[in-house]
């Protein structure tokens, strides 16, 4: 990852002064691993479903390309926000389909899997988590990432502790208590 990583932060950082060769150059660096993090999550999709994890990276890139304001840090920094994009289209895929409406049955999310809960059977929940983790946020601000990091990015625990530069036990540590948080939080 050193050289690779290395690679990837210089041509960001071209990126943000500028030169859009760089963009060319870096997608091919980035592709792959957004389409992993794409393909975990809508590899539970439901049978049917119209948005595919090659039109979710797309539709990452198309916003990140739109994004003149990013000064890119490094590798971990272009991972993360690209797992926030990612959370945002779908969550506001859900909203869109009308599946955030109030009443009805109680919401039932799981987030002891990830992303295996994450599935486009559940727009519903997707949204609840994501309401929950909005608040979250304003209380714990690590926590709300290391959730969105795993949980929507696909990240794995070493990975979220590359992006937040902090350690994988102190990852897992905050993924249980904001597990927990976000559990109590969509029950109420």
């Amino acid at each position: 990852m050193g050289l690779e990583s290395n690679d990837v932060t210089q041509l960001l950082k071209a990126w943000s002064g500028g030169d859009h060769g760089a963009l060319e150059k870096l997608t091919p660096k980035v592709y792959l691993e957004l389409r992993r993090m794409a393909a975990k999550y809508m590899r539970y999709e439901r049978v049917g479903n119209t948005l595919q994890a090659t039109a979710l990276v797309h539709e990452v890139f198309l916003r990140l390309v739109d994004v003149d304001s990013v000064s890119w840090q490094d590798r971990a920094h272009f991972f993360a926000v690209s797992a926030n994009m990612m959370r945002r289209i779908l969550v506001d895929r859900a909203r869109a389909k009308g599946m955030a409406k109030r009443g009805g049955r109680a919401i039932q999310a799981n987030l002891d899997d990830v992303p295996e809960v994450a599935s486009g059977s559940r727009d519903r929940e997707m949204v609840a988590i994501d309401e929950a983790l909005v608040a979250l946020g304003q209380i714990d601000p690590r926590k709300a990432k290391v959730i969105e990091l795993r949980f929507f990015g696909g990240l794995s625990v070493e990975e979220t502790a590359e992006v937040l530069k902090i350690s994988p036990q102190s990852v897992l540590r905050d993924w249980k208590m904001a597990r927990a948080w976000l559990m109590a939080e969509i029950a109420r």
